[in-house]
């Protein structure tokens, strides 16, 4: 029986499931962050372990046919680094992106932006696909999760040095981190996903400085969701841990639709062949 493994894996966590040729599901696992291009040596082991969680009684990776969607596959190669390390019958590596707009879209016309501890895009118009963004925190991702945290920790500094209104969130923020150089030891050791873990709380706030942080992040979001309209409207589908955040802040800019699945069903739509 031939057995297909979809990898989703992002800045946050990684999940795999795997299917027969029929689309069913035989199993599925999760392990942590898996962006190849930040850590690829983690990324590695978490892939693995997630694939090794999904197999279903008798099989092994061996057997499996994958398409592995990770974030940080857009920069540099990394299949030359990461393919000849992988135990799959066949593999191909694709970017975080181009899983979630198979899982959105399928083969229909439409802007996928994809929201979580990092961001992304991509459209797909007649079978021609663009990508926008992912180029990660240290010089992108605007308006994802880990860009929102980290952009509150730096208004809250600005409110120490009475360049902004010092608010509650600020304190608050102060107050758990251990004061202003709390802050600066804190973001000098995060990862993406610590700085992301802010951003829910960050995003329900009426706090000031929760406020101007969210219109920054929004405006970011629709800047580059509106580049990849360019070329006559299409319906724009929101995915991510914030992607219910933004398909609020941005109703009636565009037809806002729900996605047809999610990144990872689009991993093993792409693994068992689709286009």
């Amino acid at each position: 029986m031939a057995l297909y493994l979809g990898i989703d894996g992002g800045g946050t966590g990684c999940r795999a499931a795997i299917c027969d040729g029929g689309g069913a599901i035989l199993g599925e696992g999760r392990a942590g962050p898996a962006n190849i291009a930040t850590d690829p040596e983690t990324a590695l082991g978490n892939l693995l372990s997630a694939a090794r969680a999904a197999l279903p009684p008798g099989a092994a990776l061996a057997d499996l046919s994958a398409v592995l969607g990770l974030a940080g596959a857009n920069v540099g190669d990394p299949a030359s680094w990461l393919g000849p390390r992988l135990p799959f019958a066949r593999a191909r590596i694709e970017t975080d992106a181009r899983i979630a707009l198979a899982g959105a879209l399928r083969d229909r016309d439409g802007v996928v932006a994809a929201t979580g501890t990092g961001t992304v895009y991509a459209s797909q118009r007649g079978g021609v696909i663009r990508h926008l963004g992912g180029w990660g925190l240290m010089v992108g991702d605007e308006g994802s999760g880990a860009w929102i945290g980290r952009q509150a920790l730096a208004e809250t500094l600005k409110a120490v040095d009475g360049l902004r209104p010092m608010s509650p969130l600020a304190e608050a923020l102060l107050a758990e981190r251990g004061g202003p150089d709390g802050i600066v030891a804190f973001a000098q050791a995060a990862r993406p996903a610590d700085f992301a873990a802010l951003a829910p709380r960050i995003a329900a706030s009426d706090d000031p400085l929760a406020t101007a942080v969210m219109g920054l992040a929004t405006g970011a979001v629709a800047r580059s969701a509106a580049r990849l309209q360019e070329g006559g409207a299409v319906p724009v589908v929101f995915l991510g841990g914030l992607a219910t955040v933004y398909a609020d802040r941005l109703a009636g800019r565009w037809c806002i639709v729900p996605p047809l699945g999610s990144a990872l069903d689009g991993a093993l739509w792409l693994a068992r062949g689709g286009r």
